[in-house]
């Protein structure tokens, strides 16, 4: 009886051993685990295109369905009310940099020399006067002129001496230059002038509009001859590179995708298989939108993931539902 139990002991304990041999060699594993699927859709991504500055559209090169490149002109607003509008900021750029160079330049000195002139005329009429005055008020004492020719002469007198006087401040005022504070109004005035010609420029590049990316027409939403306002949709473009997918991985399989991985994206119009990698996880759980194309799915908790296709071609379009197989470990 004791043998029985010590054989039936050992012949157990040899059946773990073989048993754990044969899984550390993967004997027992699964061979080739199931891949793990997900679903989602080629990720839509346009970009509206249109003018920063209003007016009336004078050529539309581009149309619906055109491949278009970065840069690359698609339509043009009548330039003639820009131009005119640059013209005049010029313009007065132009007349602001000579107010300006003329208040750091100062008076010339020809103006200069002409009130020194002026001051010794009426340095010399007031020498005239004087005597006239002097000459006065010895002959009322005399009663030889009546009081009121004196008046008449002191008037003068202080009138040459005012004139005189005046004639001497914008002497030394022209000679003094111009104030600081003038010299800085007229380079705040300047500056003003050339930024509004900048903005003035800008308008004028403006009136013309370039794709921003590369992709295709997808909305031509205006034609030649229509007033557009600024900001006012000309194009959508549908953004065609990268060329991503949107999918979504249920919790309990959350721990088999991370960012790198690759994965393979296949559709059910053609038997193509693209090649891409994960290259975003979001952080939060949503519900399965809609558009996934697994009934049984839109009311479990998913992550949403990002998934950039290195290999893309015309097939694969916007929108499009498709679904994604990651490899098993």
């Amino acid at each position: 009886m004791k043998l029985r139990v010590v054989m039936g002991a050992g012949a157990l304990a040899g059946a773990i051993a073989v048993g754990a041999v044969l899984w550390t060699g993967g004997l027992l594993r699964d061979p080739d685990p199931a891949p793990l699927r997900l679903y989602g859709n080629v990720d839509i991504r346009t970009v509206d295109l249109g003018f920063r500055v209003g007016g009336r559209i004078a050529d539309l090169p581009a149309d619906e369905g055109d491949r278009v490149t970065a840069g690359q002109v698609l339509a043009r607003l009548d330039p003639v009310p820009l131009d005119q509008a640059l013209a005049a900021a010029r313009a007065q750029v132009a007349a602001a940099q000579a107010a300006r160079d003329k208040a750091v330049a100062g008076n010339r000195p020809q103006e200069i020399d002409q009130v020194r002139a002026l001051v010794a005329q009426r340095q010399a009429s007031l020498t005239q006067t004087e005597l006239a005055y002097q000459r006065a008020s010895r002959l009322v004492a005399s009663s030889t002129i009546s009081r009121s020719d004196l008046d008449i002469a002191e008037a003068n007198y202080r009138e040459a001496q005012a004139q005189l006087t005046s004639a001497e401040q914008a002497l030394s005022l022209m000679q003094a230059g111009s104030r600081a504070e003038d010299i800085a109004a007229a380079a705040a005035a300047l500056a003003a002038a050339e930024a509004a010609q900048a903005q003035a420029e800008t308008a004028r590049a403006d009136a013309t509009l370039t794709a921003a990316v590369e992709g295709t027409v997808m909305t031509r939403a205006r034609e030649v001859g229509a007033i557009v306002a600024p900001g006012a949709t000309v194009f959508t473009v549908a953004i065609d590179r990268p060329v991503r997918v949107r999918a979504y991985v249920s919790e309990p399989d959350l721990g088999k995708v991370v960012p790198g991985h690759a994965v393979e994206v296949t559709t059910d119009s053609s038997d193509k298989i693209y090649h891409g990698t994960v290259g975003f996880i979001s952080p939060t759980a949503e519900f399965t939108p809609k558009s996934v194309q697994t009934p049984s799915l839109r009311t479990d908790l998913v992550f949403r993931l990002r998934i950039t296709v290195s290999d893309p071609d015309s097939a694969l379009r916007q929108g499009q539902p498709v679904t994604v197989t990651v490899p098993g470990p």
